[in-house]
């Protein structure tokens, strides 16, 4: 149940990972009965036991595990070793109460560092190539999950962590850097500033930029490759399965491949929790299959995406999904009309007259809600404010079937930037 090979894995005829998961799932559930009292006591409430697991098929007889459960067994309720064994910890960033804490042994950290350098040798880089780490360094996961992944095959670390923009461009520029890893709200900052020091984005030394933790549309990306003239590649991850390093892009750009060795994917629908089908939207289920400290069964990641089981143009099997949607607990109801912000931004970003910055305002007035949008002009507008308005309501309108009470255009730097970690794009004052 250790570290697999990166060549023969990812391009395994369905058959035979499926053999391979279902080996791994025996596994995990029995370990995880055995050795996890929560576990335990949830199985034994529904009459499953670990003998009645006999591959992925059987998975939808467990009951799905949430972050509420992370919450309530806070802080290692959840941890399958004892703490002798528990070599490295991390935290999510607990915006909604305590943070979820999560172990690692160190087999866990060879699995991290594995999957997070397959996905850097997918994206085309080498051991001969650098990365700039613009993740923070800290209880995050992201600034550890790339640095070690990094280090494993035998790239250059330039460990800036998060903040600081002037010194990353000055390291970039200095130091020649290859690839940078970042959110891509952070990553539009940076070329914003290094434009402010007069460097041309386009002109700095980076070929790739490895970006996530946020949702990103592809508006964005296109975006963030046009700054840096350089190849967007998304990440996608989250602390309680295991960081960074669950799925990402090939360079073919089309989904993020999941590490199905490792981590195995559902889609179900978020209100019924039924599995839907491949390229069917839903909620993203995901089980893990080679932890030890902290197996998680059937997690309900709250993100909204799609899966593609066809073989990539890549040659690589694992099953692809698309970019997150929006999170099925991040659904806006306003008067009646359910709308996520990555649809909005999607809307929005098709103005080429817009920057990619926007801010949602939700209040309620008399009873009613309101919707106020407020977005961000280029540094080339130089046309009406209110055809652009009108025509951005317009638009929003046909695609979303949905009218802001008031789109509000400000000039070029009118709304906050976000120096380091994720954005908020959404202020709900209700």
């Amino acid at each position: 149940m250790g570290v697999s090979d990166e060549a023969d894995v990812t391009r395994l005829p369905r058959s035979e990972l499926r053999r391979l998961q279902d080996e791994r799932v025996r596994h995990v559930v029995e370990h995880a009965y055995e050795n996890v009292e929560f576990y335990r006591n949830r199985l034994d409430a529904v009459g499953v036991y670990p003998t009645d697991i006999e591959g992925v098929e059987d998975l939808s007889k467990l009951p799905f595990t949430t972050k509420e459960d992370f919450r309530d067994e806070y802080p290692t309720g959840m941890f399958a070793v004892d703490m002798e064994d528990v070599v490295r910890i991390h935290a999510s960033s607990g915006t909604t109460g305590k943070p979820k804490i999560v172990g690692y042994t160190q087999a866990d950290l060879d699995v991290w560092r594995e999957v997070i350098s397959r996905g850097l040798r997918g994206a085309g880089l080498t051991s001969a190539d650098s990365l700039q780490n613009a993740y923070s360094y800290g209880l995050f996961t992201g600034g550890f999950g790339f640095h070690d992944g990094a280090t494993e095959m035998g790239m250059t670390v330039i460990p800036t962590g998060g903040g600081n923009t002037q010194r990353q461009v000055e390291m970039l520029v200095d130091l020649d850097v290859d690839s940078i890893c970042l959110t891509p709200s952070y990553a539009l900052y940076l070329a914003e500033v290094a434009e402010d020091m007069g460097h041309d984005p386009v002109d700095l030394p980076l070929s790739t930029i490895l970006y996530g933790a946020e949702p990103c549309t592809e508006q964005m990306r296109q975006e963030i490759e046009a700054a840096f003239d350089a190849t967007g590649i998304e990440n996608y991850g989250l602390s309680e399965i295991i960081g960074p390093g669950v799925a990402v892009e090939c360079l073919e750009q089309s989904g993020m491949h999941i590490w199905e060795d490792h981590f195995y994917p559902e889609v179900i629908d978020p209100d019924t929790g039924e599995p839907v089908g491949y390229g069917e939207e839903g909620e993203l289920v995901l089980t893990t299959l080679t932890k030890h400290a902290l197996p998680v069964l059937r997690y309900r990641t709250g993100d909204l995406t799609t899966l593609d089981d066809e073989t990539c143009a890549c040659g690589r099997t694992a099953v692809r999904m698309d970019s997150v949607t929006g999170r099925a607990d991040d659904l806006l109801i306003v008067r009646g009309v359910n709308l996520y912000p990555s649809e909005v931004e999607a809307v929005v970003l098709e103005f080429d007259e817009v920057a990619p910055y926007y801010r949602i305002d939700l209040r309620r007035e008399n009873s009613l809600d309101r919707l106020d949008l407020t977005v961000e002009l280029t540094e080339t507008f130089d046309g009406s404010r209110a055809d652009l308005e009108r025509r951005i309501r317009s638009r929003l309108s046909n695609v979303l079937s949905f009218t802001p009470d008031s789109v509000t255009l400000v000039d070029p730097g009118g709304i906050e930037r976000t120096k380091v970690g994720k954005v908020k794009r959404v202020y709900d004052h209700r």
